[in-house]
């Protein structure tokens, strides 16, 4: 079964390697920012930052700003218990399978390691869930333009994880699809016990 969930056929390896392959000190520094800016420690600082962007579209909407009001309300509740459930989840999956990271699971000098490098646990990512855990708590309030952005930022997050030697790819879709699981499970009960009278 983990032949095809986890490791595609060789699929992951063989991606892995194409993205973890092309790599200069600008291209490292800028997978360091993605990875700094995707780290589960921003937490308050992206609730924050949440909470004032919400203040300020509840503040700017002279018309709707009961809908309003309640959108981003919901987006605030979401974000906060969906961090809560997706790190415990995550503290419990990634022990539980114990998944070797890529410098342990593949030959030495295989792999590019940018910083220090990290040997179990790599299943699921933990910061391609949080970008995940982000972008999709926010999106229900996100315009056009702030939905490319949130979906460029997950992507990046992503691919630092494995430019930098940290994970392989498929520990970061199981980072998306897990956190992404969560959000929507959190967003649907919330939105139907703001529902009830």
């Amino acid at each position: 079964m983990k032949e095809i969930l986890y490791d595609w056929g060789g699929l992951n390896i063989w991606l892995f390697h194409a993205i973890n392959n092309v790599h200069g000190e600008r291209l490292d520094q800028l997978m360091l920012l993605g990875t700094r800016l995707g780290s589960h420690g921003n937490f308050p600082v992206y609730l924050g930052l949440t909470a004032l962007a919400a203040v300020i579209a509840v503040g700017r909407d002279a018309r709707g700003n009961a809908v309003t009001a309640q959108r981003w309300l919901l987006v605030l509740a979401v974000f906060s218990v969906a961090y809560l459930l997706d790190g415990w989840l995550l503290g419990w999956l990634k022990p539980l399978l114990d998944f070797p990271r890529p410098p342990l699971a593949l030959p030495p000098g295989t792999v590019h390691i940018v910083g220090t490098a990290e040997f179990h646990h790599s299943l699921p990512s933990g910061h391609a869930s949080f970008a995940m855990l982000l972008a999709a708590s926010l999106w229900p309030a996100l315009c056009r333009s702030a939905r490319i952005a949130a979906a460029l930022f997950v992507l990046w997050v992503g691919l630092s994880r494995i430019s930098l030697g940290v994970h392989f790819p498929a520990d970061v879709l199981a980072g998306f699809i897990a956190s992404l699981l969560v959000v929507v499970l959190v967003r649907a009960i919330f939105t139907r016990l703001s529902r009830t009278e």
